[in-house]
This record gives C-alpha cells, sequence and structure tokens, in this order.
C-alpha cells in the first residue's frame, strides 16, 4: 500500500485546512485510515482515525475543530482542519492499516499556524 498525502501549508490561527490522502496499491485490504502528527521536538501522536466499520476516534486536542472522513470508492481519507491553533502545527501523516494490522505510513505534509 502507498500513501499519497496533500494539502498541508502555512495558515494564520482561526483559519482552516484540508488534508487528503490517497491510498495505491493493495487498497481493498484496508481496514483503518487515518492521521498522526508530529511537532518538532515532541513525539508521533494520533489525530483521527476512521475504521471501515465506522468507528471514528479524535485526539482529545482536536475533538470539536477537526473532521475525519472517508471516500471508500476513492480509497481517500480526508481531515477537515478548522479553528486552527500554533499547537497544531507538525507534520502530518497519513496511515493505513490493513487485515493482519500492518501499517503503512505516507510521507508526511507540513502544517503550520501562525500566531
Amino acid at each position: 500500500v502507498q500513501l499519497q498525502a496533500s494539502g498541508g501549508g502555512l495558515v494564520q490561527a482561526g483559519g482552516s485546512l484540508r488534508l487528503s490522502c490517497t491510498a495505491s496499491g493493495d487498497r481493498f485490504r484496508i481496514t483503518l485510515m487515518g492521521w498522526y502528527r508530529q511537532a518538532p521536538g515532541k513525539e508521533r501522536e494520533l489525530v483521527a482515525t476512521f475504521a471501515i466499520g465506522g468507528t471514528i476516534n479524535y485526539a482529545d486536542s482536536v475533538k470539536g475543530r477537526f473532521t475525519i472522513s472517508r471516500d471508500n470508492a476513492k480509497s481517500t481519507t480526508y481531515l477537515q482542519m478548522n479553528s486552527l491553533k500554533p499547537e497544531d502545527t507538525a507534520v502530518y501523516y497519513c496511515v493505513a492499516d490493513n487485515r493482519i494490522a500492518r501499517r503503512y505510513w505516507g510521507q508526511g505534509t507540513q502544517v503550520t499556524v501562525s500566531s
């Protein structure tokens, strides 16, 4: 499985961005897609995941501001990020799990929120 993410950029605090991630390759075995992020000097952390059964999981820090969605026909997941804060600045990574729980990572896309 290969993951191609896009949509990062520079935005002012309070603004919005939408990230996209499209899976290719053995995409029919994907059971979960989602997003992690890593800020400078910090560990990588979960942002949001969307499992094939419809279960959605958000980090507490983004609840009410971020929305994850999936287009299964396109093997694409989206992360709509609203009310962005400077602390949301990070490299955002797309992830996908297959049926045997192997995790694939995308290349990362930079999100920078200026104050």
